[in-house]
């Protein structure tokens, strides 16, 4: 081992040590409380404290192992889970200083358990389930088939899986290889992946069918963005933030870039542009306060990159020089929602080489324009029932396509569900089967 070499172990060992330390110090803060709140704040119930007395009884192994049954994105949710509102916010040690940072130990038990986890592989005994999209919901629920021993089979239309974790979240939010050993341990869970394959284009539903699934989950999320459907929409230094954030690489944005949106999304977008060389990032909202979706912690961290917030600004046309807003009037309608529009004569223009859009997404109509059968709402969400069953059988679908944009902690909790769903279908379709091929045999 060479000079460097060696400098650089003892860095790494230097700061795995400090890292343990402080997680084990947190951890010795927890109270154990006989009724945790914790768990109570969490989405889907992690067992927190349960993890953190194994941890301090040096059962790291069984830690993660606890965790990971609970939900197998536990490493993805330590890293962009809303803690301050969920487990850390729940905290009782909170009500009078500072909760225990669970997200912090989280991580750790979750990182630590991924490396050694080592999945007996899927029999397919239980039957063949296709998966399209291999977003939070995809993933999820093939962890969970592939556990109760069913074949199955993800369809990705991108080169490489993660959906809106890879595609959607910044590297400095959520590290690509958090993704990468995701899809490592799926295929050793005996997991098929087919990458770059869009179903609705050559494939279709019923050639899948055809072929022997006996189930299909889309998962296929909320690829298309949202408009504003003003004047200069379509000129060419104007994007979309979904498109931005799957390969920023690719954008020449200039020095100044006007950011149309206030949610995670769009400070997403500005934070990115920020470390692609913008040096003037600005973000405006429609809305006063109420309409910042992001996360406050975001938005602080947006601030310290230098990225300035201005609210009550609607855009009403976009020029080669930037961004025409105007002052806006907020109102409210029967239903409590609040609105905006623009005051005549305000209109003003703010300068920008480039301007990215970041008001949501919506679903794309691929696989339900080139199936018959998939009822859609008025949003073009898929219409599901609580077990996710949609209106042909044997389709089932969850996460965003179903529900628009959420966390992925809220697609984790949905996904349990349909995973159970598909498991009693399946079995009952292919104890049908068996029935009526035995019927007709003894005739």
């Amino acid at each position: 081992m060479n000079t460097e070499e060696t400098h650089c172990m003892k860095n790494f060992c230097f700061c795995e040590v400090t890292m343990s330390k402080h997680i084990i110090d947190d951890a010795k803060r927890c109270l154990q409380c006989k009724n945790p709140h914790c768990r109570q704040g969490c989405p889907i119930q992690s067992p927190i404290r349960d993890a953190i007395a194994l941890l301090l009884d040096n059962k790291l192994e069984d830690a993660g192992r606890l965790l990971f049954a609970n939900n197998p994105l536990s490493l993805v949710c330590s890293h962009i889970c809303h803690q301050e509102n969920q487990c850390e916010g729940h905290c009782v040690l909170g009500q009078k200083g500072m909760p225990v940072f669970i997200s912090a130990i989280e991580k750790y038990i979750s990182d630590f358990y991924l490396n050694i986890y080592r999945p007996v592989p899927s029999t397919g005994e239980s039957g063949k389930v296709a998966i399209i999209g291999s977003g939070p919901a995809g993933i999820t629920i093939a962890f969970f088939l592939a556990q109760k021993n069913y074949s199955v089979t993800i369809f990705e239309g991108h080169d490489q899986i993660g959906g809106v974790l890879r595609y959607g979240i910044p590297e400095f939010r959520l590290p690509k290889t958090v993704i990468d050993r995701l899809a490592e341990t799926l295929r050793k869970s005996g997991v098929k992946i087919r990458p770059n394959t869009t179903i609705g284009a050559n494939l279709s539903v019923d050639d899948l069918f055809r072929d022997g699934f006996h189930a299909i989950f889309m998962g296929t999320g909320v690829w298309r963005p949202n408009r504003l459907n003003i004047r200069g929409e379509s000129l060419g230094h104007v994007h979309y933030a979904i498109d931005y954030l799957k390969n920023p690489e690719v954008y020449r944005l200039g020095k100044t870039l006007i950011v149309i949106g206030a949610g995670n999304v769009a400070v997403d977008v500005a934070r990115t542009a920020v470390r692609h060389g913008c040096r003037d990032v600005q973000l405006f909202c429609h809305l006063d306060e109420s309409g910042v979706t992001a996360r406050q912690s975001e938005i602080e961290y947006a601030k310290i990159d230098g990225i300035t917030l201005t609210l009550r600004q609607t855009p009403v046309e976009i020029t080669d020089e930037g961004v025409v807003f105007a002052d806006s009037d907020l109102y409210t309608d029967e239903e409590g929602r609040v609105h905006a529009r623009p005051i005549p004569g305000t209109e003003h223009l703010e300068p920008a080489d480039s301007v990215i859009v970041a008001i949501s997404q919506g679903p794309r109509s691929v696989i339900v324009s080139s199936t018959t059968g998939i009822d859609v709402k008025a949003s073009g969400l898929v219409a599901v029932d609580n077990c996710g069953h949609t209106t042909r059988e044997g389709i089932f679908a969850g996460g965003d396509v179903v529900t628009g944009a959420k966390t992925v902690v809220e697609a984790v909790l949905v996904s349990r569900r349909v995973a159970d769903s598909i498991d009693a279908y399946v079995r009952e379709k292919t104890r049908g089967g068996i029935a009526e091929k035995n019927s007709t045999s003894l005739s």
